[in-house]
């Protein structure tokens, strides 16, 4: 047992170690834990260099092997904000739960009949779910509609969003950035992440740049063209001074700087709640459709029938832009789908529920998502799978993009380690970042000769005051651990070489 618990356990011993830490001399106090003792001269000299210090450090390196040698120790039972971390924990129980073939529909029915080419009734476009329901996928299940002879809709689209049932949540509310993409809500009909590309193409001979705009949305404006500038290419956004404060048009106030040559600009669109309708219409009509009526939100009637439905990509597909590309809104897509599974009370009730059918056939349709439910299932799932030994994550919505998120490195190693021996194991290794390769780890182990480069596969965090890493090392010599480290300090940016250096030191290890 560490000497950091004894003062809430034993009295008389942590008097005994006060009266120690009294005596003892400054070189001897600076090896206690929590002040850096036992942490590779790199990583705390890392530390040093960001005037971080070793207490707001946690950290864990283990052997996945089951005898489950540990080579550091550090601060791994404090409760940390893991930042994006913390997506591991969602992506792994829904592997778990669903399977890596799980998917998600989206479902399009009529109350009507399909006559010559004409829908003469309503569509209806039931969400699911669907983490990626992007552009190209959309167009796709408009031709196949097409296809079946809905070509002119006498009627409205439909849009029913009931499968999740979510409170209005502020895009800004987290950081003030409403406009930024990894800033978007969940969906059950989320299209295309709620958000608009803008490309810049300067063409110099004409003195402007054209602005290209994807997907097209029905009743917003962009402006075609931004006159060019010769000024250097630099913080290009503020110089383009585009306005968003008007909900059916996108203003440029500036110039592009032609140096700059094409850039794309994602952005969220300004009234998130009239997204999936400007979409699902400005891309209907650009398929080729034709509707009467009008795009709207609403709720599908009992008595409909199913035109078309079109999946989602596989789960193991789905984590890979959770885990290694840190995709904000699909992580709590995902997170909210395990919300609809029914929650077991025992073990042999699980095994009953699992023999019941596919993944999918033990969702329960009736109950909408909500944080709520998925916290109760994934808390049920935590204590099923690691027992109360391990204390679990504190939950808010599954993605890190949270305040009050909370885990220890303790627990993301036991996740890590039983990953490891899963049958689909693989689909979550594969779904982490490389290091120095790819994904939000991309930028990682290039100092140096790093032996981590290429030979680490993790999970990166970053918020204000949040640096984070948790995944596996492959070390040089021939074995594999499990690495967890997390900075919380103001200047937690400031140490990610800390936690870089950590990556190394692993995979150099000796025997």
């Amino acid at each position: 047992m560490s000497t950091r618990f004894l003062p809430l356990r034993f009295p008389f011993l942590a008097r005994l170690f006060a009266l120690w830490l009294l005596a003892c001399a400054l070189p001897a106090c600076a090896q206690m834990p929590g002040r850096g003792a036992g942490l590779p001269p790199a990583v705390a000299e890392a530390l040093k260099q960001a005037q971080v210090p070793a207490s707001a450090l946690s950290a864990l390196v283990v052997s996945v092997a089951p005898d489950a040698h540990e080579r550091l120790r550090h601060l791994a039972s404090a409760p940390v904000n893991p930042a994006s971390v913390m997506k591991l924990v969602t992506t792994y129980a829904a592997l778990d739960m669903l399977g890596p073939d799980f998917t998600w529909n989206t479902r399009f029915y009529t109350d009507g009949v399909v006559d010559n080419g004409i829908l003469r009734g309503n569509l209806y476009v039931r969400g699911g779910g669907d983490p990626k329901l992007v552009l190209e996928r959309i167009q796709e299940a408009y031709l196949a509609l097409q296809a079946k002879g809905v070509r002119v809709i006498l009627g409205d689209m439909v849009l029913d969003h009931s499968a999740f049932e979510l409170p209005f949540t502020d895009p800004g509310a987290f950081d003030g950035e409403a406009l930024r993409p990894y800033n978007a809500t969940p969906d059950a009909l989320l299209v295309n992440f709620k958000s608009v590309i803008l490309t810049f193409v300067p063409d110099v001979a004409s003195g402007v740049a054209t602005v290209i705009s994807e997907p097209p949305l029905a009743g917003l404006a962009i402006d075609a063209t931004v006159p060019l500038s010769r000024g250097a290419c630099g913080d290009w956004r503020s110089t383009v001074r585009a306005r968003f404060d008007d909900p059916d048009a996108i203003r440029f106030e500036g110039r592009y700087p032609q140096n700059c040559g094409e850039l794309k600009w994602p952005v969220a669109y300004q009234q998130p709640a009239s997204y999936a309708a400007r979409a699902m219409e400005g891309l209907w009509r650009a398929s080729g459709g034709a509707i009467t009526g009008s795009v709207r939100d609403g709720t599908m009637p009992a008595e409909v029938v199913l035109l078309h439905e079109t999946r989602s990509l596989p789960l193991s597909d789905v984590i890979v832009d959770v885990n290694r590309w840190s995709n904000n809104v699909m992580a709590q897509q995902v997170f909210l789908t395990l919300g609809q599974l029914a929650v077991p009370q025992t073990t042999m009730a699980r095994s009953v529920v699992v023999a019941a059918g596919s993944a999918a056939d033990r969702l329960v349709p009736s109950r909408p998502a909500r944080f709520e439910y998925s916290r109760e299932v994934v808390t049920d799932w935590w204590q099923r799978t690691f027992g109360r030994r391990v204390p679990g994550p504190v939950l808010e919505n599954g993605s890190g993009l949270s305040r009050d998120e909370r885990v220890t490195p303790e627990a993301l190693a036991a996740l890590l380690r039983h990953a490891a021996r899963h049958p689909q194991g693989m689909a979550f290794v594969d779904s982490l970042s490389v290091v120095g390769v790819n994904g939000t780890a991309q930028r990682l182990g290039r100092g140096g000769n790093s032996a981590a480069r290429g030979n680490a596969y993790v999970k990166t965090g970053t918020l204000r005051d949040v640096t984070g890493i948790a995944g596996y090392v492959n070390a040089l010599n021939g074995s594999q651990y499990v690495v967890v480290a997390f900075v919380n300090h103001p200047s937690a940016p400031a140490a990610r070489p800390a936690l870089d250096a950590l990556l190394a030191w692993t995979a150099a290890l000796p025997d």
